[in-house]
């Protein structure tokens, strides 16, 4: 039997990171998150390296920033046979398993140019990435048409139907524009059928079934709390969103970069009031504590298998939601509410718990991952694992010490996270559209881009972070990328879909 320890990654879907009891939040209800952060350490200001689904799953796979791996939305799938941190581990090895919502090919039949299909068509994708045990579910939007192992366990139980009605609903009054989160109904399943409920069961069975020799690295991928926000009734009960504090109700200050514009118009919540949002999130943590719930059922299987003292727990999420501030939803801005995303270590046994405020991201998660593994670092990553870090405790002196940058794209448009500002530009001609001052400024109310008093920090960080990273732009896949938004704007998808809200594509 291998030393080697293993591996649970949980990986939610659109989580943001401030919406955990841990790191201070006073309404939501997450004790087995909780309790992972009590005996781990918790990293309060990772973000994500794009604030939208497959970008951010493509970087956390293959260490490799958006500009890098090509992936600008979610009509570009990254190379499974390229650089990939599972397999990676699995030449280590680890036996590699998923469960629950990759989102690492294209879940639309219109993109691929074929018929809707079954999630297992795809498994040779995932064996391309490294994964050997896969058991690959669709979000709750693509499960209208796509199928899956979920699909096909409701059809079984006579729920299909119910299921496909509930989700169309809700897409077609968001694809008009005119969906209110706020007066989503629940959930029409059973709590125990919920696609979250079933993802965090299978993961539970794999644990309890699991007798192999080797260690294991194993993705449990929930697709909540991603919208809609269908939490059960019974979840929905736990909260009283008079409790809740509304949203940051004021619009986005000007100048509002085109993808701003393109996501309050796809929001469609303009009107939204502050009690309106109170009930919307209510409804979103209401799904968060759904997926806690079977957090907690997975650490106890570890538990009751006697594996707890040798298996890394890690939580984590692909992006946020804006979750009614700014009077938008969804994501794919550059705001803390899409950017931060939740971030919890808790090794073998467990720790004391503690916090760092050290800047994170994606990149070093999977470092981190592969040096757990003791499997060969991915080339050429700007990813550092946090093993050191979490290893040397509270009172190290680097404790509360992270990247001096992070970056996060998506759609033509990059942005450099500092300790304390926040800049955003277009991708090939560098054109700054977006300053922040996120400590005097943390609701981000004041675009302080065209600011003269901040001339000299925009320079700096275009200089000093910027610029050295563009020179990593795979110009070839940025083309491949405008070639897709020209399709989507045909098609009059997605908060893009409008010629005038295209990043520039000259000035290389």
């Amino acid at each position: 039997m291998s030393t080697k320890p293993n591996i649970v990654y949980i990986f939610s879907d659109q989580h943001r990171g401030d919406s955990m009891g841990c790191v201070g939040h006073p309404a939501i209800i997450t004790p087995n998150l909780d309790r992972l952060s009590g005996s781990g350490v918790t990293f309060t200001r990772c973000c994500t390296n794009s604030p939208l689904c497959m970008p951010a799953r493509a970087s956390m796979m293959t260490g490799q920033y958006v500009c890098e791996h090509g992936v600008w939305n979610n009509l570009a799938q990254a190379d499974p046979t390229g650089p990939s941190h599972v397999r990676n581990i699995r030449d280590a090895g680890y036996h590699t398993a998923l469960i629950g919502k990759t989102h690492l090919w294209i879940h639309d039949s219109w993109v691929r140019g074929d018929r809707y299909t079954h999630a297992r068509d795809f498994i040779p994708v995932q064996n391309d990435w490294g994964f050997e045990d896969v058991h690959e579910l669709h979000g709750p939007l693509a499960s209208i048409r796509n199928d899956s192992e979920y699909t096909d366990y409701l059809a079984q139980k006579g729920l299909l139907e119910t299921h496909r009605n509930y989700q169309a609903e809700y897409y077609a009054s968001w694809a008009a524009g005119k969906a209110k989160p706020w007066e989503e109904p629940p959930c029409p399943l059973p709590d125990q059928d919920h696609l979250d409920s079933y993802t965090g069961r299978r993961a539970v069975e794999w644990i309890q079934n699991y007798e192999g020799e080797k260690p294991f690295y194993l993705q449990i991928l929930f697709p909540g709390p991603h919208d809609p926000f269908d939490s059960p009734a019974k979840y929905r009960q736990m909260y009283n969103p008079q409790d809740i504090p509304p949203a940051i109700l004021n619009l986005p200050g000007d100048p509002q970069p085109l993808y701003v514009q393109g996501v309050l118009r796809w929001s469609g919540i303009q009107d939204m009031t502050a009690e309106q949002s109170q009930i919307l999130r209510s409804f979103y943590y209401a799904k968060i504590t759904l997926i806690d719930e079977y957090i907690g059922k997975i650490v106890n299987a570890l538990e009751e298998k006697g594996l707890a003292d040798n298996t890394w727990i890690v939580y984590n999420s692909d992006h946020g939601e804006l979750a009614g501030d700014h009077m938008m939803s969804h994501k794919i801005v550059f705001y803390e509410g899409a950017l931060r995303i939740p971030c919890i270590f808790k090794p073998p046994g467990g720790v004391t718990g503690w916090q760092t405020r050290a800047l994170a991201d994606h990149l070093d998660i999977a470092a981190s991952f592969i040096d757990i593994a003791g499997g060969k670092p991915l080339a050429d990553s700007e990813g550092r694992s946090l093993l050191p870090q979490i290893n040397s405790g509270p009172n190290a002196p680097d404790a509360q010490e992270g990247k001096e940058v992070v970056f996060s794209e998506v759609v033509g448009f990059t942005m450099a996270r500092t300790d304390r500002y926040k800049l955003a530009a277009e991708a090939v001609t560098l054109k700054p559209v977006e300053l922040f001052d996120c400590e005097q400024d943390p609701d981000e109310l004041h675009n302080r881009v065209n600011d003269p008093g901040l001339e000299a920090v925009r320079e700096e960080i275009i200089e000093n972070y910027l610029r050295p990273h563009r020179r990593r732009l795979d110009e070839s896949k940025y083309d491949n990328f405008r070639e897709t938004e020209a399709r989507r704007m045909k098609s009059g998808r997605g908060p893009l879909a409008d010629k005038k809200l295209q990043p520039e594509k000259g000035g290389r």
